[in-house]
């Protein structure tokens, strides 16, 4: 088992910065203190005054594995997530088969051994009539379970109303919720082919994939929770409406919890036109007030964790001739951490904030095990990041399976200088360190 000692750090947990030493012992943080002194053999960091924090802990990505890899596969896109800094991820059932049974979940735990460059957890999704299978989930087994209600295809499409009553009333485990409504979205698709015929404008999805149609699914969502006293985290949410739904203060005292995801953050309507395709996702990227409302929602706590929602296309994919034959989503893992902290460098939130939305929320809503914390005892899955040495973005330098990026042509101010996953540095100076792949299945207590 290898030693790790990181000096002259200045430690990110729990609210405060601390200037320490950090002993890495195998896989897990074994000292934090002042002046730490370690016998060979041992590697010996000086962090030089840089910021050590704890990895981010993704829980919204689409790494396509099974059945859509030619889009991205769980060893690739791990990889891209930790040179970006996210050293574990839950990944979403909407593959090929869908994970909605217990035995498809299985399966993909064991697709996964081995192959993951980070640390990783699945979702069981839910469908109109897999009511079984939800109720018979055991915590640890699923991070937690996926209901995309409405705005889905398929079998993932739930949309009956007295199977999501049961799914909330019956579920062992963390629901977790994609909320738009279909009926309103087919009608504005309806409504904007009436107006274009088959030249939809990008910038009209916003309009098409409108903020009623995410308040009134969330409504639902949020009402149900509360009916069966369920525990319920909202993803991705895009609009200002919306955040009525949602009360300010510690995650650690709500049933309900909401997130938002970066490129909610970053982009805005305005972007569509320069942008086109490259920002086309579900929900959609809205428009500057609903930004702002994001903003200001997460910085008083009604939003209480930071995501990705990476979902990878192919570059011919995303080129395709019509709005409506363009797939929704973008690759963000590489890049997500990094964004983050060009609003620590302008001002708009501290270090210490960043960490606790993207690390210790996740890990306490989510139930991970000694994960998301910088504390003696627990995984050293570590990020030593560099607020002052630019990273330069571009398609040719991402590590994603498609190939290309959103943030394309943008320098972001700070840079990721090294990445620790179960105390082993997997990235180190812009480039992956060789050796063998270190994540493991995370361990969810993720209890009703």
């Amino acid at each position: 088992m290898s030693r790790t000692l990181i000096t002259n750090a200045r430690l990110v947990n729990e609210g405060a910065v601390i200037e320490a030493d950090l002993l890495i012992d195998g896989e897990r943080i074994a000292q934090i203190g002042g002046d730490i002194s370690a016998k060979p053999p041992i590697d010996v960091i000086d962090a030089k005054g840089r910021y050590l924090i704890p990895g981010m802990i993704d829980d919204q990505v689409h790494f396509r594995e099974p059945g859509l890899t030619h889009k991205g596969d769980l060893t690739t896109e791990s990889r891209a997530a930790v040179a970006g800094g996210i050293t574990s991820f839950m990944d979403m059932p909407n593959v090929n088969p869908l994970t909605t049974t217990r035995a498809a979940l299985a399966d993909k735990y064991a697709l996964a051994e081995g192959r993951c460059h980070g640390n990783y957890a699945f979702y069981l999704g839910a469908t109109n009539d897999n009511l079984a299978e939800l109720a018979a989930l055991q915590p640890g087994e699923a991070c937690g379970i996926k209901a995309f209600m409405g705005a889905s295809t398929g079998d993932l499409l739930v949309d009956d109303v007295n199977a999501l009553d049961a799914m909330f009333r019956e579920a062992p485990v963390l629901v977790v919720t994609h909320c738009e409504d279909s009926p309103i979205i087919w009608a504005n698709e309806a409504a904007a082919r009436e107006k274009y015929g088959d030249a939809v404008p990008m910038r009209e999805h916003p309009a098409i994939r409108s903020d009623e149609s995410c308040y009134k699914s969330s409504t639902l969502a949020t009402g149900l929770a509360r009916k069966h006293d369920a525990r319920l985290h909202v993803l991705h949410l895009t609009t200002a409406r919306e955040m009525e739904l949602f009360t300010p203060g510690p995650h650690t005292d709500k049933r309900i919890t909401a997130e938002v995801c970066v490129h909610h953050l970053w982009f805005a309507a305005d972007d569509y036109d320069a942008l086109g395709a490259r920002i086309k996702c579900n929900p959609a990227i809205k428009y500057d007030t609903d930004r702002a409302a994001l903003h200001q929602a997460l910085a008083n706590d009604q939003l209480d964790i930071i995501a990705t929602d990476h979902a990878p296309h192919t570059a011919d994919e995303k080129a395709a001739e019509s709005y409506f034959k363009t797939p929704a989503g973008l690759p963000l893992v590489q890049h997500a951490v990094l964004s983050l902290l060009e609003f620590v460098r302008e001002g708009r939130y501290s270090i210490e904030f960043v960490v606790k939305k993207t690390a210790h929320a996740v890990a306490d809503v989510f139930g991970v095990v000694d994960r998301g914390y910088l504390r003696e005892g627990y995984y050293a899955d570590l990020l030593l990041v560099d607020l002052d040495t630019p990273t330069d973005v571009r398609d040719d330098n991402v590590f994603y399976k498609c190939g290309w990026t959103p943030f394309a042509g943008t320098q972001f101010g700070a840079s990721i200088a090294q990445t620790y996953v179960n105390g082993v540095c997997v990235w180190r100076d812009g480039a992956h360190t060789d050796v063998p792949i270190a994540g493991k299945r995370l361990e969810i207590n993720g209890a009703r």
